[in-house]
């Protein structure tokens, strides 16, 4: 069957509902949809507070908080070709759409379960988390919704404001809090401070965003000591500048807590410069990563320099969706 005569898929993204999460998910329904003509429904789902913590295995359906969306289809309708599923809140749910399908439903997971990894149709995971098997995918970084198309889409909005700002413009994406890594207001500001010169030195311009983990406290440190760098740092009001500041970017710095900013950077062809954090828990995932994206050629540890390179931008998202269509026994364009 030709593609364009192949009948459209109908996908699913099911989430727990958290922005990082759920464009995980939707970032790889797509690039399904880029190749293969395909319909997405959103799904946002959570627990009944009695039951939330409860081991995947001794979860039901009935246990689902009915103020999250019902993930299954209703009485008559069909199952959906595919499901794309992440986070810990929909492992219960892939298996229980894979039995009640009657295999229908291609059931997609992605990052690593950590929980009957083998009766996936496919996981998804991040090649730095180390997992394997016959239907495990491990792709640099985890999938997204960053391409060309959709960061100049983003960037329309933000033109006038950016465009005219003095090149190099360096998009800066801090991180903060996590099980990982801390940003202390110290280390905030040493990290602003040595960013701020090289900017300077460039005669470049600046273009930061904080994420929801930076801490209060570290975001006026840093705020303060980029005072004078021209640019612009938002504030968290008013439209979001993200894909408008990776459209804009001639260099991207990204602190190293944050596996999905780095890979969304890479993805951009752009020089990748890792910042330094605050380690407060011994692991090697994310050096693993970095490590990937080093043999890359896509990021560098930041020297406090912006010196340029190239490479081919990542990506994996795209791959990930192939391989989907591949051993659904799809066409591929």
């Amino acid at each position: 069957m030709e593609v364009g005569l192949q009948k459209p898929l109908s996908i699913r993204v099911v989430s727990d509902g958290r922005i990082g999460m759920e464009n995980q998910a939707l970032g790889l329904a797509e690039a399904l949809q880029r190749l293969s003509p395909s319909e997405i429904t959103v799904r946002r789902v959570k627990w009944r507070k009695a039951f939330d913590k409860l081991p995947s295995a001794l979860k039901a359906s009935w246990m689902l908080d009915p103020a999250g969306d019902d993930p299954f289809p209703k009485a008559g309708e069909a199952w959906p070709d595919v499901w794309i599923a992440t986070g810990r809140a929909t492992l219960p749910l892939s298996l229980m759409v894979k039995r009640r399908s009657g295999g229908k439903t291609f059931v997609v997971q992605t990052q690593d379960p950590r929980w009957r990894t083998g009766d996936y149709d496919l996981v998804v995971a991040p090649r730095h988390d180390g997992i394997e098997g016959p239907n495990v995918l491990s792709i640099t970084g985890s999938p997204h919704r960053v391409t060309p198309a959709r960061l100049a889409e983003g960037a329309a909005a933000f033109a006038d404001q950016l465009e005219p700002m003095p090149r190099p413009r360096v998009a800066v994406l801090i991180g903060g809090t996590s099980r990982a890594h801390d940003l202390p207001v110290g280390h905030a500001a040493e990290l602003a401070f040595s960013i701020g010169d090289a900017i300077d030195a460039a005669r470049g311009s600046m273009m930061v965003t904080y994420s929801r983990r930076t801490p209060e406290d570290a975001r006026d440190a840093f705020t303060a000591e980029m005072h004078g760098i021209p640019g612009t740092i938002w504030n968290g009001t008013g439209p979001n500048p993200y894909f408008a500041f990776l459209h804009y970017a001639d260099q991207i710095l990204v602190t190293e807590d944050s596996a999905n900013m780095a890979a969304e950077a890479a993805s951009t062809g752009k020089p990748v410069h890792v910042l330094p954090m605050i380690a407060t828990k011994p692991t090697d995932k994310f050096e693993r990563l970095h490590a990937d994206l080093r043999e890359r050629g896509a990021a560098r540890a930041f020297d406090g320099t912006l010196g340029g390179w190239s490479y081919d931008p990542l990506n994996e998202t795209e791959r990930a969706a192939r391989e989907v269509l591949r051993r659904m026994g799809r066409e591929l364009p």
